[in-house]
């Protein structure tokens, strides 16, 4: 079976890859990306919900390439910022914005805001199609924003997120402790499930 992840991300590859590594090993799976078609174009992330956003890639890749497309969306939410940085995650301090200057935006934010304000969610929707048959699974991880950066793994905002219960950031955890709390892991590993089922894998 041939598995195209719709994204040119290449940490977001790797964490897929690691989160599904098991079922990839188990089954006759190869996996690709856009990377590999030079025929397919970028997709505008322009939905208002990360559902909307994994759909659009996933069925644009899966049509582009004539394969099962797994296409992820995902990014943080902050309660007491109405829900920002949301679908804007990845460009929350401007279109060209990296990973810091981000971090650096919503900590400034936030910077006057006590710890009951600081609680927050990391959100993932994971769509699988095959041309315009969609599904998609949601997965979810609660906790909250520190004051400051800890931690060199992981991308994104893991170095200010403390998933409820933990001490330590994403960004301080091994890549297995994260996945096993992280909401794309867990969206994940409903994909899994529905491919089992199928029998797809």
């Amino acid at each position: 079976m041939n598995i195209v992840l719709a994204t040119r991300n290449k940490k977001k590859v790797e964490e897929i890859k690691k989160i599904m590594s098991e079922v990839i090993s188990g089954a006759d799976i190869n996996i690709f990306t856009p990377d590999d078609f030079t025929q397919c174009l970028e997709v505008e992330e322009d939905g208002n919900t990360f559902e909307a956003n994994a759909v659009k890639k996933a069925v644009y890749i899966s049509k582009c390439t004539g394969m099962t497309a797994i296409a992820d969306d995902s990014g943080l939410e902050v309660y007491s910022l109405n829900g920002a940085p949301g679908v804007l995650s990845a460009r929350y301090a401007g279109e060209s914005a990296d990973d810091s200057a981000n971090c650096e935006k919503l900590l400034n934010e936030m910077s006057s805001f006590t710890d009951e304000k600081r609680k927050a969610r990391f959100a993932c929707c994971i769509a699988v199609a095959a041309g315009d048959d969609v599904k998609t699974f949601s997965g979810y991880a609660e906790g909250i924003i520190g004051t400051e950066l800890h931690g060199k793994k992981g991308f994104g905002y893991d170095p200010l997120f403390y998933p409820e219960g933990h001490s330590r950031t994403f960004a301080e955890m091994s890549d297995d402790e994260k996945n096993a709390l992280s909401h794309r892991g867990k969206a994940l590993n409903e994909l899994q499930k529905y491919m089992k089922e199928k029998g797809l894998i």
